[in-house]
């Protein structure tokens, strides 16, 4: 099984943080990384179910919402290249935040199944990395 996954630690509280990105329809934090995302169906962005389509290309669930914990999980359902839905099985991605002595730490990471791994870890850790790099941009105090 393959596996990503990345972390930041952002000086804001837990809730501050949480409010950023707990809606999956509303990624407007991310400037310059997620170009568009069109929301797909009826389904609020805080239920479990909600469907958006990142950049025109990559099709992703809302999997499940603990708002007591601070952790959303989600599928990416199809994409380009090595994470198309015929190069990659049960992508399953997880964004998890917990307090630290310096911060919030969030952790974004994922699991799959894919004949080339690798190239979905080459595909995908840049993404993430540069999504935690703009939301502590949009939000540090420091």
């Amino acid at each position: 099984m393959g596996r990503c996954y990345n972390n930041i630690v952002i000086d804001a509280s837990i809730e501050a943080v949480w409010q950023q990105i707990a809606n999956f329809h509303d990624m407007s934090w991310a400037k310059g990384v997620i170009t568009s995302l069109d929301k797909v169906g009826t389904t609020s962005g805080t239920e479990v179910g909600a469907k958006r389509i990142l950049n025109g290309v990559i099709h992703e669930t809302l999997v499940s919402v603990d708002t007591s914990n601070y952790t959303f999980t989600y599928s990416i359902d199809d994409g380009p290249g090595a994470i198309a839905k015929s190069a990659v099985d049960n992508y399953l991605g997880m964004v998890n935040l917990s307090e630290s002595s310096t911060g919030v730490l969030v952790e974004w990471s994922s699991s799959f199944t894919s004949d080339n791994e690798n190239a979905v870890t080459e595909f995908c850790d840049p993404i993430y990395m540069a999504l935690l790099g703009a939301l502590k941009n949009s939000l540090d105090t420091a």
